[in-house]
C-alpha cells in the first residue's frame, strides 16, 4: 500500500489544500477522457487494458470503500453493485469483479458513472471540511494515498486508450493537438561513470512514498558506467535490421519463446509500410521519429537489445544511485507530448532519467529488506505483487510530473509490451 512517509496531524489548512489539489487530479482524469466516444470508453482491447469508464469508477470506488464508507457518518452510495464491479483486487475487502470480464459492463453506462464520480467528490468535499478529529491523521493519509492512485490511473488511461484506439485500422485520432517534438537531434551516446562503494537505496523519509520504496537501506555497489540516454528508435532499427529478432542467442528463453510465439518483430506500434517504418501514436499514425527513445517494448526485448550492444540493463539500485543527483524535469504529462520525444545533450550527467519512457531495469521487483505490508485491506496495494514482474524507474510522457521522484519503482511482467516502456544501457566500469 502507499502512505504518507511522515504522518502528523493535519491542520485545517492542510485539509484545504488536500481538497484543492483532490479537485485539480480528479478534474485532470476526466479531461484524459473528455476526446473520446462513449463507443471507445467500454472497449476492453485485450485482457490488461480496463475500458476508460472502468477506471472513472474504480478510482471514485477507492475513494468510497477506504475513506466515505469508514469516516463519513450517513455516507449512502448510490448503488451497493459498485462495490463489487469496480473493486480492482482488493480480495480482503469484498468480492473483485473479474477483470477479464470489465469489457462486459454495458451498464452503468458512461452518464452513471460520472453521476457516480459527482456523487462521491461531493461527499469528499464534506468530508475534508469537517474531518473528525480522531480520525484526522488517518483521513489525511488516505486522501494522499487516494490522489496517487488517481495519477496511476491517469497514466493507465492513456496507455489504455492507445492500445484501444490500435485495435482500428481506420487508424483514429486521439487527439490532434498534442505538442509536436520539438526536433532535438539526436546525441552521440556517452558514458558517466559511478564509483564503487556503499549507498543507501529507498525513500528517504520526506513527503509521499508507496511502501515498496521503503525502508531505506544500505546496498554495495560495484563501479559501473550508466549510457548518457535512452537507447533511440534508430538504434533499436539497427538491432532489427541486424537480426535482432530471428538471433536465439540474444534471448532469455522465455523471451525467444514468446518471439516465436507472437510474431514479434518490432516494438508495439511500429508498422511498416512501402518499405518505411511508422508508428500508432496518440496523435495518429506518424513516420517513425528516429531520434526519440524507443517505446513500447517488453522485458525481454530491451534485454536482447543490451546483449546485442555488448552491454547489460542497469539494476534499480544503479539506476536511483545516479537518478539522485539529477533535477527531476522531464517529458512528463504536463508537456503534452504523449509520446517520447528526443533531448537535448549535457556533458554533466544523463539526461532523460524522468520522462519519456519507464527505464527497465534487470532488478526483479521483490521487497526491500525489512518491509512489512500494512495491516487492513490497503495492505494489498503493492505487497502481494512482489513476485514474477521486473522494476522500472524513471517516469514516462503519461506520468503526472508531480507523481514521480527518483525511488519509485513501477513494476510489470516481462512480457508486457502496452506501456510506455524503454531502456538504457549500463556496463562495468
Amino acid at each position: 500500500m502507499s502512505t504518507l512517509a511522515q504522518p502528523a496531524t493535519p491542520a485545517p489548512a492542510h485539509f484545504e489544500s488536500l481538497l484543492g489539489r483532490l479537485q485539480q487530479v480528479r478534474a485532470a482524469t476526466e479531461r484524459i477522457c473528455a476526446p473520446l466516444a462513449i463507443e471507445d470508453q467500454v472497449i476492453q482491447s485485450m485482457p490488461d487494458v480496463s475500458p476508460p469508464k472502468w477506471h472513472l469508477a474504480h478510482v471514485s470506488w477507492f475513494f468510497e470503500a477506504f475513506l466515505l464508507t469508514p469516516y463519513l457518518e450517513g455516507y449512502q452510495t448510490p448503488d451497493a453493485a459498485f462495490d463489487h464491479l469496480f473493486n480492482s483486487y482488493y480480495e480482503t475487502h469484498g468480492r473483485p469483479f473479474p477483470r477479464l470480464q470489465r469489457g462486459l459492463l454495458s451498464r452503468p453506462t458512461v452518464a452513471e458513472v460520472y453521476r457516480y464520480r459527482r456523487h462521491v467528490d461531493q461527499a469528499l468535499g464534506e468530508l475534508l471540511s469537517q474531518p473528525p478529529a480522531a480520525h484526522a491523521d488517518e483521513i489525511a493519509r488516505r486522501v494522499e494515498l487516494g490522489l496517487q492512485h488517481e495519477q496511476q490511473h491517469q497514466e493507465l488511461l492513456l496507455m489504455d486508450i492507445k492500445h484501444i484506439l490500435a485495435q482500428n485500422p481506420m487508424h483514429p485520432v486521439y487527439r490532434a493537438d498534442l505538442v509536436a517534438a520539438p526536433g532535438t537531434p539526436l546525441s552521440t551516446l556517452g558514458w558517466h561513470g559511478y564509483p564503487a562503494g556503499l549507498r543507501h537505496i529507498g525513500h528517504a523519509g520526506a513527503g509521499f512514498a508507496f511502501d515498496c520504496e521503503t525502508p531505506r537501506h544500505r546496498q554495495f555497489l560495484e563501479a559501473f558506467s550508466l549510457a548518457s540516454r535512452p537507447v533511440s528508435n534508430g538504434e533499436f532499427l539497427d538491432f532489427i535490421m541486424d537480426g535482432g529478432y530471428a538471433r536465439p542467442q540474444l534471448w532469455l528463453a522465455d523471451g525467444w519463446n514468446l518471439v516465436r510465439q507472437s510474431g514479434w518483430q518490432a516494438p508495439l506500434y511500429w508498422l511498416r509500410q512501402d518499405d518505411a517504418w511508422q508508428e500508432l501514436t496518440l496523435s495518429g499514425l506518424r513516420p517513425l521519429d528516429s531520434h526519440a527513445p524507443v517505446c513500447h517494448i517488453s522485458f525481454y526485448e530491451a534485454d536482447a537489445y543490451a546483449s546485442w550492444a555488448g552491454a547489460r540493463l542497469p539494476s534499480e539500485a544503479e539506476w536511483e544511485v545516479a537518478a539522485l543527483a539529477e533535477p527531476l524535469h522531464g517529458n512528463f504529462l504536463e508537456a503534452d507530448h504523449l509520446q517520447p520525444v528526443a533531448a537535448a545533450p549535457r556533458t554533466d550527467g544523463p539526461i532523460q532519467l524522468f520522462g519519456d519512457v519507464w527505464e527497465w531495469t534487470g532488478s526483479a521487483y521483490r521487497p526491500y529488506p525489512g518491509f512489512r505490508a500494512l495491516a487492513g485491506s490497503l495492505g494489498e496495494y503493492n505487497g502481494k505483487f512482489m513476485a514474477g514482474q521486473m522494476v522500472l524507474r524513471g517516469g514516462c510522457c503519461a506520468t503526472p510530473q508531480a507523481h514521480i521522484r527518483a525511488s519509485y519503482r513501477n513494476f510489470f511482467y516481462p512480457h508486457m509490451r502496452w506501456q510506455f516502456a524503454g531502456l538504457r544501457l549500463a556496463r562495468e566500469a
